[in-house]
């Protein structure tokens, strides 16, 4: 069967064949298997944001908001370790996200102690402007409360958003041109841009998710 990147299946120690080779990727997928407990799309997922904020957001503690196992997080310090550390901020945090961290800990024992999980709500937490804001699929208005959060401390942000609500999101009027998903995202660049923001946008690669709209923003005035 066609290994399919969408899907929620768990990736355990039989799909560790399926990245067979040295690179970077491959190398982190084998760890996520070891540590059988990350949906195959989230690791695709977490990966193809990771390396995408990376290439234009350098330095900065991390914040991934929504953050769940909090695999973007530790990418983000592998792709980058001048980043001192990482916070991983949800509502619930996974049984299973210490685990995970464990593993990657042994591959990348320069992580040890520079990930760190927090059950709370993401509209208390506090954002200085050197910091990183990331979040994969905060669902609804979730991504909302993470771009006013980036906005009001001024950071760096970086969203890929999910479960768009046409009756609670705003589609800033742009609903009766494009479906409200879209409109909804552009609506959320205008945010942006209105708040003195640099705005990039960004698909991540196709097959993953549907949901493939990435949102990198950067602050151009205080």
């Amino acid at each position: 069967m066609p290994w399919d990147l969408s899907s929620r299946a768990r990736l355990g120690p039989r799909s560790a064949a399926h990245f067979p080779s040295d690179s970077l990727f491959d190398r982190i997928g084998r760890v996520v298997c070891e540590a059988d407990c990350l949906p195959r799309k989230e690791l695709y997922e977490s990966w193809e944001v990771a390396r995408r904020v990376r290439r234009r957001f350098r330095g900065g503690r991390v914040l991934d908001l929504a953050g769940g196992h909090g695999l973007l997080a530790f990418l983000c310090l592998v792709l980058d370790d001048t980043s001192p550390c990482a916070r991983v901020i949800d509502r619930r945090i996974p049984k299973s996200a210490g685990k995970l961290g464990s593993h990657l800990v042994a591959a990348w024992p320069r992580l040890e102690g520079r990930v760190t999980f927090e059950e709370g709500d993401l509209a208390n937490v506090t954002i200085v402007p050197d910091d990183l804001v990331v979040s994969v699929h905060a669902c609804g208005d979730l991504t909302d409360i993470v771009l006013a959060r980036a906005i009001r401390g001024r950071s760096r942000v970086a969203v890929l958003p999910c479960c768009h609500d046409a009756r609670r999101n705003d589609q800033g009027s742009l609903g009766g041109w494009m479906d409200s998903a879209l409109a909804i995202d552009a609506t959320r660049v205008g945010v942006l841009r209105v708040a003195g923001y640099r705005v990039t946008t960004h698909t991540i690669a196709p097959g993953i998710t549907e949901r493939s709209r990435l949102i990198l923003a950067e602050p151009t005035r205080s």
